[in-house]
């Protein structure tokens, strides 16, 4: 076990310390003390243990990597802004991926779904706040009889005009329009706000 000491933040630091400065042999302890958390972070991003496997792998590489020149307050925000970008920048590859090959038809798996940039710059904790909000919305949308479901994701999610729904779906606009009225009439009879908290 390591040598940890005390719950107070001076100790941690010197922990800290003592960690880094003994060299590569000593990060097993940090992966100690850490690991777990880690894990939790990255798959509450994943949503897969294999994938959150090997993006733990890389996140602890990058952390071992950077430990020299690290300032060790805020240690717990590093390691986890480390490990949620690493996961995010991940799970982006892998939908260009699916995007390219064509698979891949979710809601959530739609580059349109991901993170705004304002969201990618918060700090790792609202990140992880607003992708599990977006997981809640889209679990919701799953509800939605097949004729909305997917003008819902044009318009809301994917930010298409009525004019490019309708080209794209092969509709005159005012149907499109029509479409999300009842709709929008669907959610307001079948949910609740409490569906979302």
């Amino acid at each position: 076990m390591h040598g940890k000491g005390g719950n107070d933040i001076q100790s941690d630091i010197e922990w800290l310390q003592s960690v880094r400065d003994g060299g590569p042999e000593r990060f097993g302890e940090i992966i100690d003390e850490y690991g777990a958390y880690l894990y939790r972070t990255v798959y509450a991003v994943l949503r897969s243990p294999q994938d959150t496997e090997d993006v733990l792998q890389e996140a602890l590489l990058a952390i071992s990597r950077a430990l020299p020149e690290c300032r060790l307050e805020g240690f717990k925000t590093w390691i986890t802004r480390i490990a949620v970008n690493r996961a995010i920048d991940y799970r982006r590859k892998r939908q260009r991926q699916e995007a390219k090959s064509g698979s891949g038809e979710g809601l959530e798996d739609s580059p349109e779904f991901m993170m705004t940039s304002e969201e990618c710059d918060s700090s790792p904790p609202d990140q992880l706040i607003a992708m599990e909000e977006r997981r809640r919305v889209q679990d919701k949308l799953e509800e939605l009889p097949p004729e909305y479901k997917g003008i819902v994701r044009d318009y809301y999610f994917r930010r298409r005009s009525y004019q490019e729904i309708s080209e794209e779906r092969g509709l005159k606009p005012k149907s499109v329009e029509s479409k999300l009225y009842r709709a929008r009439s669907w959610m307001r009879r079948h949910w609740r706000r409490e569906d979302f908290d």
